[in-house]
């Protein structure tokens, strides 16, 4: 398996003026994002908006950014969702764009049991020769994946790793205590990075390194080299941009912060608008007070 690396972006998808993927632009992204302190990107994530993006649009920005990426980042596609022969289907088409791995979220509205989940994801994998990473976000999707499952999830060849947004470091901690050896736990949650790794974590699929991705990647790799309290530092610095970026529902603030930055990604699809007038003040503040590592041209 190709090493994923610690600092995943979860890739915005850049619409044009017709509210048309925009292909160029998400290829530029990419190779920007990975210029700038990411290790790889996720594409058609939640930050990605995919349940506004068809089926149609995923495959080509898989095979779009795959292309562009080529050896010098990783491309883990976006392809779960609340459907399991849906999720299966996409999985299956997205291995043939040649991407790394797959990320599959927790089924969302459908509110599946324990075993349910289990299957849902025992079932994809199954399917699939691709890494699967299970993705936990119960604040949008209502169920959480408890720890004991994700635990016997990870004993199935192919999941390799999960990316955690419970909030919920006791589970989070007791995923790292018993999942299998080498299984990665990512931080879902750009604020949960530092605490997780303090627990044994592995890394983090990241809003933020949109736009501080050197300084985020740095702190990553300070932790790992040892240098605890000079990342811890930088953790605490960093947590002001991270409200920012979330101060109203994610991606309408990243999408605006990389516009405004001077990078064209676009606005959200409907039923995403725009930050209101509040919030756009909150935002540009921020922006304007951190060194920005993307890279306009």
């Amino acid at each position: 398996m190709k090493e994923f690396g610690r600092l995943l972006t979860a890739m915005v998808t850049p619409f044009n003026a017709k509210n048309e993927v925009d292909y160029t632009q998400a290829k530029k992204l990419a190779k920007a994002l990975l210029a700038s302190g990411s290790d790889g990107v996720v594409v058609s994530g939640t930050t990605g908006e995919s349940p506004t993006l068809t089926q149609d649009e995923k495959l080509r920005l898989f095979s779009e950014v795959r292309e562009a990426v080529g050896d010098k980042g990783t491309v883990i596609a976006g392809t779960g969702n609340y459907c399991t022969a849906e999720s299966i289907e996409l999985t299956k088409e997205a291995e043939k764009t040649g991407v790394d791995g797959c990320l599959l979220v927790v089924p969302y509205y459908n509110r599946p049991t324990q075993d349910g989940l289990y299957e849902h994801f025992k079932a994809i994998a199954g399917a699939t020769r691709l890494p699967c990473i299970v993705y936990n976000v119960p604040s949008r999707t209502v169920t959480n994946l408890d720890a004991l499952t994700c635990i016997k999830l990870s004993q199935i060849e192919n999941i390799v790793g999960v990316k955690e947004a419970s909030g919920n470091l006791e589970q989070i901690a007791k995923i790292i205590q018993g999942a299998k050896k080498g299984f990665l736990v990512y931080s879902g949650n750009d604020g949960d990075t530092f605490p997780i790794l303090c627990l044994g974590g592995y890394g983090v699929i990241s809003v933020i390194a949109h736009l501080v991705g050197v300084q985020f990647k740095q702190m990553i790799d300070d932790y790992v080299q040892g240098k605890i309290e000079k990342a811890a530092t930088a953790h605490r610095n960093l947590l002001p941009f991270v409200n920012a970026m979330f101060v109203v529902a994610n991606p309408i603030p990243v999408k605006y912060a990389v516009n405004y930055a001077g990078f064209n990604v676009g606005k959200t699809r409907l039923p995403l608008t725009g930050p209101d007038e509040k919030s756009r003040a909150v935002i540009e503040q921020t922006v304007k007070s951190y060194k920005i590592d993307l890279p306009v041209k």
